[in-house]
This record gives C-alpha cells, structure tokens and sequence, in this order.
C-alpha cells in the first residue's frame, strides 16, 4: 500500500476521472477537465481538475485550481474538503479505500437541464436586432473612447429590449447592446445585453441605462466568447467586451475575444491552431485568479501565454484617461517583439471613422 501521501497522490492521479465521478459528483467532465464549483463539491463550473498529465510537475494530472477562490491543490485535497475530514489519517485512510475499490465503467454524464434562456433563444434575440451603425450603441461606445469598431459584427442594437429586475416585477423595455457569444466554430450559443440610457451618457453610469443589472447574460456560455476577428495562431483574450475593443483600437489586426467574466475566461476554449495567447487582465483579484487559471491551461495545451496589464483598473479605463496613442505605446512594450512589429505595421491598414 502507498505509504505517503505523494504516492497516494500519484496513485489517484492514475484514475483521476474516477476519483472526480466519485467525490465531486456534482461536476461533469468537459474535454480534458473535470468542472465543478468547488472542492466541496458544489455545483458550479469555476474549479477546474486536469484529468491527464504528467505524474508530477506543470500540467500533472489531479491537480486543480479554482478561478473563484484561487484555491488549488491535489486529489487528496479533494477527498479531506469533499468528505470534510480534519486529520490527514482520515484522508488517507479514505484515499486507501477508495483505490482498493473496483473500477466501474465511466458512465456518461447526464444531460444538462436545459435552462428557459437557452441558446435558441439567445440567436432570436441577435436575430430580432439591428446592426450598430447610427445607432445609440455606437454613440455609447464612443462615449467610452471607442470610436473606431473594426470587425463589429457580433455587436448588434436593440431599441427595445426587455428587462425585468427581478420575478416579481413588472417587464420593462430599455435600447440595449447585444453580443453574440460563440463557438470556435462560430456557432451562436449565447447573448449579452447591456441595457442603455436612451438619454446619453452619464458620468456615472458611463451610459448605461438606471437600472439595478445593466448587464445579463443567456444561453451556453462557458467555454465561449464575444469575438471580435477571425481566429489566427496569434489572440487576445479578456473579460469586458468595452476592455477588448479597447484593446481593439490599439491593435485593430489582432484577433480578440471577450469571455464576459473572470470565471468565464479562466474557462475559455482555445483554438487549436492557437500558438501565442495574450491574456488581457482586470487589475483586482478577480483578474489574477483568471490569468492564473488559464495561462495553466493555455501552456499545458502548448501554448505560450504573455500577460498585457493595464495602469489603470481595465484598457477601457486606461483609453479614456491617456488616450489612444498612449495605449498603444503601453502595449507595443508587452509585446512579443514580433508580435510588436507583425500587429503595429498593420495600423496603416485600418482607417478609423
């Protein structure tokens, strides 16, 4: 029998599938990840268990992070939080009997519940919009310095949208931006709306309308993004989709894409033909824990990941205090050097409106 606790950890690691069907219940596995909410086996998807891997080092398979609570750690983690056990002996007396057991054929998951936002849905409703263009979306953008959109196609206006503060209030309709969230194929799975002030901008709500939750979110969206750019071997992937046409601005040749939260980026799907992945960070602890997470996941896939942080809270913060050229010059030194000339020479083929 295993006699320390390295050991039983590599042994668990063998059959780390197994070892998540068992003690989080709860989650369901998603590629080479087991997903749930937590170790104690919430339901959820921000912890993330890498289920193949070396047996020790970067990468190794049973080790997991939590993008929500930066907690990460091994399988036998798993058993003493799951099983809510104080002393190690228990742990691995636990860790012993789990690993003597037979191993019974992975069974498959069921499906998901299907919640009334769906993915159908969430196509109606960019269907039912209308392109940007003139529109007070994009006026709400350029009151947040964006003024040139390249590739807006994911972007759609709605004049009136419903929203509903809460089930037992009446509906209301409000203008809205509309983002499509995709697939690596491109496949519509979701929305996101931020509902507008039909007045114009406010200084404090920077042209949101005065509601309680300016932004929702519906369909399938983990794992997917607001895109903005065909895919290439070289992104930029970030939280807010104001902070990624920021950044779109300065670098109008580089594909990008928005994951809508921090969770939702630590989880974000790559392509596979992705060999260079700038992570876009927010500036609070939130944005840590995602940059954490997915440069573990990026490099284990093999890919090189390179942080671009901003001086201020977000780009879009950054944009509106320095100015474009400023951004620019604070981007083109985080770089990769070939990246910096590759993305820069390319400025003079856009021509902002």
């Amino acid at each position: 029998m295993p006699r320390d606790a390295s050991e039983l950890a590599r042994r668990l690691a063998r059959d780390a599938e197994a070892v998540c069907r068992h003690y989080l219940s709860n989650g369901r596995r998603q590629g080479r990840y087991w997903t749930v909410g937590d170790v104690r086996n919430t339901p959820g998807r921000s912890m993330f268990v890498r289920l193949s891997g070396p047996e020790s080092g970067p990468g190794a398979a049973g080790r997991w992070t939590d993008a929500a609570s930066a907690e990460y750690g091994d399988l036998l983690d798993v058993i003493r939080e799951s099983c809510g056990f104080i002393d190690f002996r228990d742990v691995a007396k636990e860790a012993r009997r789990f690993l003597s057991l037979p191993r019974a054929e992975p069974h498959r998951s069921p499906s998901p519940v299907r919640i009334p936002r769906s993915p159908e849905a969430a196509r109606r409703l960019f269907a039912m919009s209308q392109p940007i263009r003139r529109t007070l979306v994009e006026t709400y953008l350029r009151n947040r310095g964006i003024k040139a959109i390249h590739d807006a196609g994911a972007l759609r206006f709605h004049p009136c949208c419903y929203y509903r503060p809460d089930k037992h209030s009446p509906t209301e309709t409000w203008p809205a931006m509309i983002a499509a969230v995709t697939d690596l194929d491109g496949r519509i799975t979701g929305a996101h709306r931020t509902w507008l002030d039909p007045n114009g901008f406010d200084v404090v709500r920077l042209g949101k309308a005065p509601i309680d939750t300016q932004r929702k979110a519906m369909g399938d969206l983990l794992g997917h993004a607001v895109r903005f750019g065909a895919p290439c071997e070289v992104m930029a992937a970030g939280e807010g989709i104001e902070t990624m046409l920021s950044l779109r601005c300065a670098l109008p040749a580089m594909p990008m894409a928005a994951a809508l939260s921090a969770n939702h980026l630590a989880a974000l799907l790559l392509p596979q033909a992705l060999r260079r992945l700038y992570i876009a960070r927010d500036a609070d602890a939130a944005g840590d824990m995602a940059l954490a997470a997915l440069t573990e996941r990026a490099e284990a896939a093999g890919i090189e990941t390179l942080a671009l942080s901003p001086q201020r809270g977000d780009f879009n913060e950054d944009l509106r205090a320095f100015g474009l050229g400023a951004l620019r010059a604070a981007l083109r030194i985080q770089l990769a050097p070939q990246d910096g000339v590759l993305f820069y020479r390319r400025l003079s083929a856009f021509h902002p409106t």
